[in-house]
Order: structure tokens, then sequence, then C-alpha cells
């Protein structure tokens, strides 16, 4: 499975929710370089592009993304600002590539568009990120499911890991990007790689909008740490446990600990580390290793 086919042609597999565009680029672009050894040679590198989205003709952000599926990460970077709250409030997404723009056409207008706007707070994510408003405050209106009705057992953590490690991927080839994935059980069902984990987090967020995905017996996964904005996210997708190659920050610690959220860190190979909600957490502990003792002679 190549990096780009889990989104392709989505805009028409898809009869309800807005009219889209399907301007997906190439995601890696060819260059020269001079190695080490005096040697020319051509290597791939992530071929990032400014992206300004206009929600009814107004300038509401820049992102800076590869453009796999701009349309999707367009819908899911609105879904999880809380600035729409239903798929039928959006008439229609146009991404045109030649002026770097992504027009959303809304029904009726955002209500309150410049007062949801008006805060501003610069995140952690790759090329600055922006969470607009205060979402933290809204965490008391986040319901994850509980522990007995969505969990995951170490075998099937082992299998995810396994799948990712196995999957083709951008960074492999161009490295200098992040990769998000959602999984059921060990089925991966979408893998999105950009030049920010927070975009490729919002393009899947988009992509289970559009065809009526819900989170609460899925599994996240992504290469980039958990962060209080990442863990948000995921939160607002309805998903209860999510998995990074890297670490977890102490925002994100407390924000999935408050929701009863399950975390996973430092999640490669068969290694990991739960972080917070055990109780979801069906542990099949490794058997221990004995120490190597080193006889002096």
């Amino acid at each position: 499975m190549s990096v780009a086919e889990p989104l392709q042609n989505l805009s028409s597999a898809t009869c309800a929710g807005p009219r889209m565009t399907q301007a997906g680029q190439p995601l890696t672009r060819e260059v020269e370089v001079l190695d080490e050894y005096g040697q020319r040679r051509s290597i791939h590198i992530p071929d990032e592009r400014p992206l300004t989205v206009f929600v009814d003709k107004r300038e509401l952000v820049t992102l800076m993304t590869l453009g796999a599926a701009p349309e999707l990460l367009v819908l899911g970077y609105l879904r999880n600002q809380r600035l729409i709250d239903d798929l039928s409030q959006v008439e229609s997404i146009t991404v045109d590539w030649d002026v770097h723009a992504a027009a959303v056409r809304t029904v009726g207008g955002i209500e309150a568009f410049e007062a949801k706007t008006a805060r501003r707070v610069v995140t952690t994510g790759c090329g600055q990120g922006t969470v607009f408003g205060d979402l933290q405050a809204q965490v008391d209106a986040i319901r994850l499911p509980p522990p007995d009705k969505a969990g995951i057992r170490q075998s099937t953590l082992h299998g995810m890991l396994e799948v990712m490690r196995q999957q083709d991927s951008i960074h492999r080839k161009a490295g200098s990007v992040h990769g998000c994935a959602l999984f059921r059980g060990t089925e991966l069902l979408v893998f999105v790689e950009d030049v920010g984990r927070h975009n490729a987090l919002d393009t899947i967020a988009g992509w289970m909008w559009m065809h009526g995905v819900d989170g609460a017996d899925k599994t996240f996964y992504t290469t980039g740490r958990l962060t209080s904005e990442m863990v948000m996210k995921a939160a607002q997708m309805g998903v209860p446990i999510v998995v990074s190659r890297n670490g977890v920050t102490q925002m994100g610690h407390a924000l999935a600990s408050r929701l009863g959220m399950t975390l996973f860190g430092r999640a490669a190979n068969r290694h990991f580390l739960c972080y917070t909600g055990f109780e979801r957490f069906d542990s099949e502990p490794e058997p221990q290793r004995s120490p190597v003792r080193v006889v002096a002679g």
C-alpha cells in the first residue's frame, strides 16, 4: 500500500457532505545534493507548500502542508477548531494551487466567526500550529467511551506497531515529516504524512467526518509527541486510545488523565510506556530478561 492510496478518490466515494475538489499534490520533489565524499547525487525531499484558508471569503489561517488531501485537511481543521460542528454546515471546499488557497463556502455562515477566531494561540505544532479560542475550556463537554466499552490488549498494540514498522512512508524515503494513522484493532484504516503532526491528524479527522467513521472503537497512532493539542484533537474525534512513537508532555498527560484517555508513548517494536488510562489496557507483560553477568578473568 502506497502512502497516498488510503486518501485517493475520497470526494467521489462519499455521497453526503460538501462538494470538494481533489487537488492532492506530489508529496516529494527530487533535488541534487553534494555528499561528504564530494559526490553529486539526486534525493527526494518533502514538497512543503503554503495553503491559505478562506471561509466565506474571509482569511482564516495559512497551513504549511504537503498537500496529500488538502480538502480533508481543511475540513478536519475546521472541525477540530470547533468552528463548525456539523458536516451539513459546509457547502464546498475548493483548493486552487495556482494561488495556494482553499475556499470554504458554508451554508449560512459561521455564527460569531470573529469572536471565535479572535483569540489565537500558537502551539508547539511543527511549523507552529494554531488553536483558536480556549479549547481546553470545552474539555468537560467531551465524553469518551468507558473502559469496559473500549480497551486494548498488549498483543493488539504489538500488532499495530508491527504494521507501522512495515508501512511504506515518505519519512523513510525523504525524512522531515510526521505520520498519523487510525486503526481498528490491528487493521490500518488510513495513514497520512505531513510536515506537521497536527496537519496529519486534522486530515484524518476530515476523513472520519466525510465517511461517518466513529472513533469510539479506534486507536490513533502518531510519530510525533503527544502535546495537549494532539490529545485534545484526538478526544474531539472520539478516540479513547492514542499511541505515539515519541513522548508525552506534562500538559498532554494532565489533559489525557482528565479525559480518561489511554496514552502510550515511546512505542516502537515491542517497547512502550503506558502513561495514563491503565484501566483500558489488558497487559500481557513481557518476560523479564535476566541480567548478563560478567565474570572477571
